[in-house]
């Protein structure tokens, strides 16, 4: 009873829309221009549902503003097409927004529409967008009902774009009742009809679906590439809505994975598209995921504060799926806080949510089990005890929907097309051993000859099968090994990108040492042909005087010379494969250098660049067993950060402004503390969320590949076992602080 269930639903995106167009503005502004200059009121109506298509993708409230324009214009027209696309696209609309009632309008009034004309293609569209109304509102038998007859009229007109858009969609309802491999079959489907007719923006839809379906089923890595992949295929075509599905479910991945701070990031960036699309519901969810995030953070200010947003959006949309995560979240930082008594209405609503709704998911089972813990708390045990035995009959029951979820994992790895080429082969076998026993029917002995032979058959048809199968085997562990070279490589980039910057400061910065060499040594020579004529003179006071010059001379010719040769080793220190291997290292010394070579760095591309350098270097750490290859990489990273920061801030400041750049050393309590202080432009508070994750960067484009910060927290936190931590202020300046086991 007191195990502690993250309640977290994963939703699913009904990937049917009209079309799949990019969001882009130079997109509406040609389709404005081709619907004011086009005479043919048909072709006019085209272009404005082509741009209604954009608008969905932008903002719901324009798209259902232009669509209801586009739906009278069509009546008066009396163009049948214009008013059947205008009304599919209305109860899309109207459906993502939460707005029920008007979607079931429009539906009706497309309904009508079909049994009026009587088309194929009409009543599939009218079947597919039943599919969505009730979809959305979790009535997933219906949804499936619709679905299965849409997608056979589809294929009889010929329709592949929305016959994969409906099996995407179709795939969802499967989904949501726990049949993984129905889910699977249809995704498959469509995916296999999104590639081989190039639409990428299908393709998008369809596989944030699939990650869905991976992530419900365990497999957590096929889940993320999945995710990921989605992410860069909507952002070719500008799909935000497909974009912001992957970052809320990213989020909810990364609740159950107990990766806290990426579920709130991934949820907070999901709330912030669903608010720009307008889509109320997604914004609900992801503020519910980032709530529950803050409150497992112990942020239970800023959990609370999410979650009261999220029930009241939820409250607007009514839709069962975000009505329970919504208040099953507030029930869970309330109860987080051990508020039992308050917990309980929340829980009760979210349980309530979906009482009517056809979900079949472990979070259901949850929320009982939230609920009985907090009536246990409160002194009711016979609720507590009903509430469990509820719990444990919806965990029983997905338990043995698990075993259906274990034989799809068997054959994830197969592609559809194989599945459907290894039913047919055995179709084939079955067909030819009926037809041999019919003909043989009067032979017991032709009888079992041919017996034999249809074995035969079917045993070389599934050999076939095994071979294909394994050849598609063989081809996606060639695809895994190239994705690992590729991240090998691009890390590598990210080293010699760092090495080709700081090489050419170096090469300028090292002139200067060189330069001191070659002129004290032309001076002393020339002092050495005087002390000779003054050693011919007989004038030893004079030549007394030019030996002390020669031997200043020198002095300063040996601590350059020293200087560039610190320069050069520390140069190759940096530019030298890291061994792995940790080894006995004087971190001052390490740091020193390092903050040296930033600074050569920063004054080859700035050379107007002056700022004031400070040390504070504990004398009493002994050297600590680090890879310094790595860790120099590291504190180099770090302090040009430091000065790109300070050198960014004096553009913008007056004279009186003096950067400053401070790195210190200290043992405390069984560990090593290496700390970069700046007073540059700082780091906003959004910003300071992301700073670590790989590809983020404020740098402008071409100034930064993002991966900087990343690999240090990597080097630090992972080769290191030790931590990264940051400290900012906009405006006044940042601390980066290294902490290292002392030994």
């Amino acid at each position: 009873m007191k195990k502690q269930i993250i309640i977290n639903i994963t939703l699913g995106l009904m990937a049917f829309a009209p079309a799949y167009l990019p969001a882009q503005t130079p997109a509406i502004d040609s389709l404005n221009r081709l619907i004011r200059t086009e005479t043919d009121n048909n072709i006019r109506i085209q272009h404005m549902l082509a741009k209604a298509d954009h608008l969905a993708i932008i903002n719901l409230d324009s798209a259902i503003s232009y669509n209801l324009i586009i739906l009278e214009e069509s009546k008066r027209a009396h163009f049948n097409t214009g008013q059947e696309e205008a009304l599919s696209k209305l109860v899309y609309n109207y459906s993502y927004q939460g707005n029920s009632s008007l979607a079931q309008k429009q539906l009706n009034e497309l309904k009508l529409l079909a049994y009026r004309l009587k088309d194929s293609g009409t009543f599939a569209n009218y079947y597919a967008s039943a599919g969505i109304f009730y979809g959305m509102q979790s009535k997933y038998d219906s949804s499936i009902y619709f679905y299965e007859k849409a997608i056979p009229l589809y294929e009889k007109i010929g329709n592949q774009e929305r016959t994969a858009q409906s099996a995407s969609n179709l795939a969802i309802g499967f989904q949501q009742q726990s049949n993984y491999p129905k889910a699977l079959y249809y995704q498959q489907k469509s995916l296999k009809i999104q590639e081989e007719t190039g639409n990428i923006s299908g393709e998008a839809y369809t596989v944030v679906n699939m990650a869905n379906t991976y992530h419900n089923m365990g497999d957590n890595q096929r889940a993320e590439n999945y995710f990921l992949r989605a992410i860069k295929l909507a952002k070719i075509k500008h799909l935000i809505n497909v974009e912001l599905y992957a970052y809320t479910n990213l989020s909810g991945m990364f609740l159950n994975l107990k990766l806290w701070q990426k579920a709130y990031d991934y949820g907070m960036e999901a709330a912030k598209l669903g608010k720009q699309m307008g889509d109320k519901g997604i914004e609900a969810a992801s503020l519910s995921k980032a709530a529950v995030a803050k409150a497992n953070q112990q942020a239970y200010d800023k959990a609370m504060a999410l979650s009261q947003q999220a029930v009241t959006l939820a409250d607007t949309v009514k839709q069962p799926i975000i009505m329970q995560q919504a208040y099953s979240s507030m029930g869970f930082v309330l109860k987080s806080q051990k508020k039992w008594k308050q917990a309980i209405p929340y829980y009760e609503t979210a349980m309530a949510s979906f009482k009517n709704a056809d979900m079949f998911i472990e979070e259901n089972g949850s929320i009982y089990m939230e609920l009985s813990e907090c009536y246990e708390n409160i002194g009711n045990s016979a609720k507590a005890l009903e509430l469990y035995k509820q719990y444990t009959l919806v965990a029983d029951s997905v338990h043995n929907r698990n075993n259906i979820q274990k034989a799809t994992e068997l054959t994830m790895n197969y592609e559809f097309e194989k599945k459907e080429q290894a039913k047919k082969v055995k179709q084939d076998a079955i067909d030819e051993l009926n037809r041999i026993r019919m003909i043989a029917l009067g032979s017991g002995l032709i009888l079992s000859l041919i017996i034999i032979i249809g074995a035969a058959i079917g045993y070389r048809g599934k050999q076939r099968a095994n071979i294909q199968l394994k050849n598609q085997k063989n081809e996606i562990e060639r695809a895994m090994l190239q994705l690992k070279e590729a991240q090998s490589q691009l890390i590598q980039s990210e080293k010699m990108a760092s090495l080709g910057e700081l090489t050419a400061g170096i090469a300028h910065e090292i002139q200067n040492p060189l330069n001191f060499v070659n002129n004290f040594s032309e001076v002393s020579i020339e002092l050495i042909d005087e002390m000779k004529e003054q050693i011919q003179n007989h004038d030893e006071p004079a030549t007394a005087e030019l030996a002390d010059k020669v031997a200043n001379n020198l002095e300063k010719i040996i601590h350059h010379g020293h200087r560039a040769d610190s320069i050069v080793k520390g140069m190759l220190l940096h530019s030298r494969s890291s061994s792995g291997i940790k080894e006995p290292t004087d971190i001052n010394h390490l740091a020193d250098e390092f903050l040296r070579l930033a600074f050569h760095g920063i004054r080859a591309k700035d050379p107007a660049f002056n700022g004031k350098i400070e040390t504070d270097y504990d004398n009493s750490i002994q050297k600590i067993n680090i890879i310094p290859q790595d860790m120099g990489r590291v504190i180099l990273n770090l302090i040009t950060n430091a000065f790109y920061a300070t050198n960014m801030r004096k553009k913008q400041s007056d004279a009186s402004y003096v950067p400053t750049v401070k790195i210190q050393t200290r043992r405390l309590n069984g560990k090593v503390e290496i700390k970069v202080t700046d007073n540059g432009t700082g780091i906003s508070e959004k910003d300071m969320e992301k700073i670590f994750q790989p590809f983020f960067t404020t740098k402008p484009a071409g100034e930064g590949t993002g991966l900087g910060l990343s690999m240090s927290y990597d080097i630090v936190t992972g080769l290191h076992e030790g931590k990264l931590l940051v400290k900012s202020k906009t405006g006044e300046g940042t601390s980066m602080i290294i902490i290292l086991p002392y030994n």
